[in-house]
């Protein structure tokens, strides 16, 4: 795993690298030299750098791995699915070329559905999964499409192919900070001006929509697989739900959806975007989890 200058923004202790797998170049970020790993997946709008104040928490006591999943920061943007399995099989891939699994993986928002096939096709590469803030397709996500009924606008649009790619470009701080995460947060000023520009910079880049305008289509092509997975395989790993603004949405998806031990945690006072928001309340909680997956209690 050499490593590589990075590109734009980082953190003291964080090594920067490039993957290829699954047909695909990531990019990720690696820190931590002791412990059980850890692999940390972004949400929309986001990149690895929503875990800026997560990883050297984590480090002290875990190896800690955050990706940019495909199509989405430094990674690649290339021709070719960027739809919710094949992110999912990108996952795998980059856990077993890292070589340290299994690994207890963290999804938040729209990369729940992702981490929830990776541990239900591929339970040997999870060691435990953390929902934060998300809900799956079948369980509720598609809801957020539902315009009439207390849905989002920016849902349908960010499925729409290659929508985005053409309408944003040129207004991708605009769209960041004057409207997503001014309606995500539960605090004003948590995302300062230099954040914003760490993440308008990579959607800014040649076909920097391309992850987003995937994942958000697999909401609506989803026809049912999900809910067939978690008939058919359910997480048998341990799960902890993190709830915050969108309570108790994340603890009522996983509850249906495993079969194993779930542990559920609610911040007051917290916004969508937990990691940004309340990075130290959020890394003690994994901390206390991880500590008694590793330890078997």
């Amino acid at each position: 795993m050499p490593a590589i200058e990075p590109v734009g923004a980082t953190v003291p202790g964080v090594t920067h690298h490039l993957a290829d797998v699954n047909g695909t170049r990531l990019h990720y970020v690696s820190a931590g030299d002791n412990g059980s790993p850890v692999l940390l997946i972004h949400g929309w709008p986001e990149t690895w750098w929503a875990f800026r104040e997560v990883i050297p928490v984590l480090a002290a006591a875990h190896r800690v791995f955050a990706v940019d999943l495909r199509g989405f920061g430094d990674s690649n943007t290339a021709d070719g699915d960027h739809d919710e399995a094949t992110s999912a099989e990108d996952v795998h891939h980059l856990v077993r070329h890292l070589g340290v699994g299994p690994v207890h993986v963290l999804c938040q928002d729209i990369s729940g559905g992702l981490g929830f096939r990776l541990a239900s096709a591929h339970p040997d590469d999870v060691r435990s999964f953390t929902a934060v803030e998300t809900t799956l397709a079948g369980f509720g996500l598609e809801n957020l499409a539902d315009v009439n009924h207390g849905g989002s606008w920016h849902v349908g649009f960010l499925a729409a192919p290659g929508i985005p790619g053409m309408l944003l470009a040129g207004h991708e701080r605009e769209l960041i900070a004057e409207w997503a995460f001014p309606m995500m947060t539960g605090s004003k000023g948590v995302i300062d001006d230099d954040d914003i520009d760490e993440f308008a910079r990579t959607y800014a880049r040649p076909d920097g929509w391309r992850g987003t305008e995937g994942l958000y289509r697999s909401i609506f092509t989803d026809a049912g697989q999900i809910k067939d997975m978690a008939e058919s395989r359910p997480l048998t790993v341990p799960v902890l739900t993190v709830d915050a603004f969108s309570a108790p949405v994340t603890e009522q998806t996983f509850r249906q959806v495993t079969a194993g031990t779930v542990t559920s945690v609610r911040y007051e006072g917290v916004g969508h975007l937990v990691a940004q928001e309340a990075p130290e309340t959020l890394a003690g909680t994994l901390l206390e989890f991880m500590g008694k997956v590793d330890d078997g209690r």
